[in-house]
């Protein structure tokens, strides 16, 4: 019997993934990955280690996710060290969770490797940190893409009114959405918003705006996935710490892995 390691790549700066993340990496047999990782982590795979994409691109699933589920427990019955290398944190959005579900069912040892997820890392890089004592005592993580059949069991009235600062992944299509069901539920749609394209790289972009402007400021500036949604008022601190785009070179977008 083998082992799987589920490991969070982080939020794609190479030098953001933990130390036990990347001694994963250097000791799998087998490395199973995610289309946002980091490309340059896999150079860190053992000679002879076999790389496979598992990605899922939004609008397109190639690889579903029971199918994987079932990849991780053959593998790990061949005996193989198994790491399943997912962006971000695993257990954030990350469906680690689904993953080590399937394993435990099936016997296979695991290991859960936390990773840095985007949520707190592309805003810190952006200058806006999530909690602030002037500003935010509170913040909540939530998703902007909800399952199938579950699209009203985000609890806006209770996000819009209880908490401070919010951060929305996979948003980007619900922004018009997002917007008006906090203005709907009490948010003041003044309140600041700043969106952040694949924060952490060397593409990095962030726009701000307020509630009521997001969305064709977003639209102007053809924001798109994977993009960080952060609301409330420590946005406003990007205007005095910003510091990592004002330090980027003109960059090629990284590369669609698969």
């Amino acid at each position: 019997m083998g082992k799987v390691f589920i490991v969070g790549a982080g939020p794609g700066d190479l030098d953001l993934i933990t130390v036990k993340g990347l001694n994963c990496i250097k000791c799998a047999d087998v490395i199973l990955y995610d289309r946002l990782i980091n490309k340059e982590l896999l150079l860190h795979a053992k000679k002879g280690a076999e790389l496979i994409f598992v990605g899922k691109i939004p609008g397109f699933h190639q690889n579903k996710q029971e199918i994987i589920n079932q990849q991780l427990v053959e593998y790990a019955k061949r005996g193989k060290i198994v790491t399943r290398l997912k962006g971000g944190d695993p257990f954030i959005f990350g469906r680690g969770a689904e993953e080590a579900q399937t394993l435990a069912e099936h016997g296979i040892p695991f290991e859960i490797v936390p990773g840095i997820t985007s949520g707190i890392a592309a805003p810190a890089y952006a200058g806006i940190p999530v909690t602030h004592r002037d500003f935010s005592s509170s913040f909540a993580i939530i998703t902007g893409h909800t399952k199938p059949g579950n699209d009203d069991t985000i609890q806006w009235k209770n996000l819009a009114l209880g908490v401070d600062t919010l951060v929305i992944y996979m948003g980007v299509r619900q922004l018009p959405n997002i917007s008006n069901q906090l203005i709907k539920a009490g948010r003041s749609p003044h309140t600041p918003v700043a969106m952040i394209y694949w924060g952490t790289t060397n593409v990095q972009k962030t726009i701000t705006g307020t509630l009521e402007t997001i969305e064709d400021i977003a639209a102007s500036e053809k924001m798109k996935n994977p993009s960080m949604i952060i609301i409330g008022e420590v946005v406003r601190l990007r205007e005095n710490i910003q510091w990592f785009e004002q330090t980027l070179e003109p960059y090629d977008p990284l590369p669609v892995i698969g």
